[in-house]
């Protein structure tokens, strides 16, 4: 067993939630009265805090909290629902609990989200704690979320991050911690390489054998 920790993030890892932010984020923008930026650009809203995005992508400052308001507005009650687990994923996550991998969710999304989302796909059930971002601001970027699961759950070793994006494999490499990159998500490829990616993977058979 190489590692024994794995966490994983969720957009993008976990599940598809693509149809689900983008909409949300295109719903921000026109109740700000704000052009949205072009398709490409809107993927990338998936895996950072949102509030960083908006701000990078024409959202005034000043008007960021609103910003964010608006986008659950519609996300927590029909967006977040707008998603599907990737195809295989459940089966890995079955078996590596089987193995006696003990399993982690890391996310930017607000815990409470991340938690409702994987109840409603019933895969919950696969991990020892699902942590995720404050509502409040308060803890928000991949290092700050890690740590405090970290810390919650004692773990101080035999750790691996799974993400699909550079702020999953920066986030590891602040806390030392290596990080295995998945193809299929909304990350780009080379940018996950030069942060630090151990790895890259491009299916669950390759993920599977980059965790053991």
């Amino acid at each position: 067993m190489k590692y024994k920790n794995i966490l994983f993030d969720l957009d993008g890892t976990l599940t598809d939630s693509s149809d689900g932010i983008i909409k949300s984020v295109l719903y921000a923008y026109k109740k700000l009265g704000i052009t949205p930026p072009d398709e490409e650009v809107l993927k990338t809203f998936i895996g950072p805090p949102l509030g960083d995005s908006f701000i990078k992508h024409s959202v005034p400052k000043e008007d960021e909290i609103k910003a964010v308001d608006i986008f659950r507005e519609r996300y927590n009650v029909k967006g977040k629902f707008e998603n599907r687990p990737y195809p295989g994923i459940i089966d890995l996550l079955k078996e590596l609990k089987e193995e006696g991998y003990r399993l982690y969710v890391a996310t930017s999304k607000p815990e409470i989200t991340a938690k409702e989302v994987l109840e409603h796909f019933d895969m919950a059930k696969y991990f020892d704690e699902i942590a995720g971002a404050t509502l409040d601001g308060s803890r928000e970027k991949k290092n700050d979320v890690i740590e405090y699961l970290l810390k919650k759950q004692g773990i101080e070793d035999d750790i691996v991050m799974v993400g699909d994006t550079i702020y999953d494999v920066v986030g590891a490499k602040k806390l030392d911690l290596p990080c295995i990159a998945v193809t299929w998500g909304f990350g780009d490829i080379e940018d996950m390489k030069e942060a630090g990616a151990i790895c890259i993977v491009k299916n669950m058979e390759e993920l599977k054998n980059a965790i053991h």
